[in-house]
């Protein structure tokens, strides 16, 4: 019988910080600068420069821990972590240890969440993964790898980071997409960080073990280093599951190691044997004081936004939306923020959820555009959709005048206008021109009384040729059956 195995992996994600200075100097922080422009004394880490804490820096971190439901500890406090490393110009890192900004905490996964492959097959629905902590240090230097040399460019050195780190309690690498994806979301949501894995201000390093499904025991911790896509995440995780397993199933013993991940060859690879926490010797930085977090508190908590699981509900209680166009829209907060601009007046804020989500969304995926760039705005868009749903013109020619609106940029109004297409609505008029076809087809007339239910739809093209194609059919329907069953 063949052996199952339990999977369990914690993740430590770093994420930038959106300052416009570095955690412990003024020195800008800039991604794409030209290299080693962006530097001072402090983060050289030069004899005799000492570092002052950037505010701003410990604000963001602690609004992300409001955000994410965690303790904010009262102080708290920097320290140094030592190892020497071309990428740590003071050989040692200022970090926290024993005594973080945050605790606890969690993050909600929902199904948008998950790769889309998976969201169909959600093992368990409405998930939180749980925190360990949120703590904040500087970034270290960027080394490039040359063909014969290595390049470090010490812009990114010093630069504010948070670490957060998991509970070992996300059970495959569809969850671990999942909860970096929904995390990113919220630190959009908060602009405490734009969380983009290609400039590096998003990494993430993921802890994984494998057991067999009959032990209670952990099995041994293995680190993959530096993963910086989502998608790479899951990618890497899943060869791990499948080589640990395979060693296993081989009478292997698996050992406490650090590793890394080639994406080309998707395989990972042995870096070093892990380090332990006593092998980077902690201590309390002493040019650093430590922080009571009272007065930060009392700023942060007027900035906490509204998250998307409360945007979600909001969308579904206030416009009207399903679950899953709710889900969609808040998913991006700019289209969130175009969608409710342009149902702020919209007699049905449905009708302009789903031209977003269809024609609106399909327009800019072939333009190569984003929501920003986007040429119709949102209120032209309910005018468009007012001008269907009251009828004025029907819903083709919505479909005409959107594509002029999205290629133009001109108002539905002056197309509808300038085309004179505007659907004739009035209900006199439409029963004069009944009666005329009426009067005028007594065959199909008496075919549609004799139970030939098909007859209708002659009369009704006959009405909407007679008006040259701008009566309304439903209104035309809706007279001449009235008419009719008279």
């Amino acid at each position: 019988m063949a052996i199952k195995y339990t999977t369990t992996i914690g993740l430590e994600v770093h994420v930038q910080l959106k300052t416009r200075s570095k955690m412990f100097c003024a020195s800008p922080v800039e991604f794409g600068a030209e290299p080693n422009t962006h530097t001072c004394p402090v983060c050289l880490g030069l004899p005799g420069a000492l570092p002052v804490m950037n505010h701003e820096a410990l604000r963001m971190t602690v609004l992300t821990g409001l955000m994410l439901g965690c303790d904010i500890a009262p102080i708290c406090k920097f320290d140094r972590k030592n190892y020497f490393y071309p990428d740590m110009p003071k050989n040692y890192q200022i970090s926290q240890y024993d005594m973080p900004l945050c605790t606890n905490g969690a993050v909600p996964l929902h199904d948008l969440a998950y790769p889309k492959d998976a969201q169909k097959n959600i093992v368990t629905p409405d998930k939180e993964v749980r925190l360990v902590r949120i703590h904040v240090e500087e970034d270290v230097a960027k080394s490039f790898h040359f063909e014969n040399s290595t390049g470090i460019d010490f812009n990114r050195a010093g630069t504010p980071l948070m670490e957060i780190v998991t509970r070992p309690e996300i059970n495959s690498p569809e969850e671990a997409f999942a909860f970096l994806t929904a995390l990113k979301q919220i630190l959009i949501y908060a602009a405490v960080s734009d969380a983009d894995m290609e400039k590096g201000q998003l990494r993430c390093d993921c802890n994984i073990s494998v057991r067999p499904e009959s032990q209670t025991e952990l099995g041994a911790k293995i680190e993959i280093k530096n993963l910086n896509s989502i998608s790479g995440v899951r990618r890497a995780l899943a060869y791990e599951i499948r080589r640990q397993i395979a060693a296993l199933e081989n009478a292997e013993t698996l050992q406490q190691e650090t590793r890394g991940w080639n994406d080309a060859t998707g395989e990972t690879f042995l870096m070093r044997t892990k380090e332990f926490a006593h092998d980077y010797r902690y201590f309390p930085d002493p040019d650093l004081v430590p922080v009571k977090t009272e007065i930060l508190l009392a700023e942060v908590r007027q900035r906490v936004p509204e998250l998307p699981k409360a945007k979600r509900a909001r969308f579904v209680r206030q416009y009207q939306v399903s679950p899953y166009d709710a889900a969609v829209l808040a998913n991006d907060l700019d289209l969130a923020r175009y969608f409710e601009t342009a149902a702020k007046g919209a007699k049905k804020p449905k009708n302009i959820a789903n031209w977003i989500l269809n024609d609106l969304q399909n327009a800019l995926s072939i333009a190569g555009k984003t929501i920003n760039d986007c040429p119709i705005p949102p209120e032209a868009l309910d005018e468009l959709v007012d001008l269907i749903d009251s009828g004025k013109i029907s819903g083709k020619q919505g479909k005409e005048v959107f594509a002029e609106m999205f290629a133009s940029g001109r108002t539905a109004i002056a197309i509808v206008k300038e085309k004179g297409i505007e659907q004739l609505s009035d209900l006199s008029a439409i029963e004069k021109l009944c009666d005329q076809v009426i009067a005028a087809n007594a065959k199909p007339v008496a075919d549609f009384k004799a139970g030939n239910v098909a007859s209708l739809n002659f009369l009704k093209g006959q009405v909407i040729k007679l008006s040259k194609g701008k009566a309304n059919p439903q209104l035309v329907g809706q007279i001449l059956e009235k008419k009719l069953k008279a």
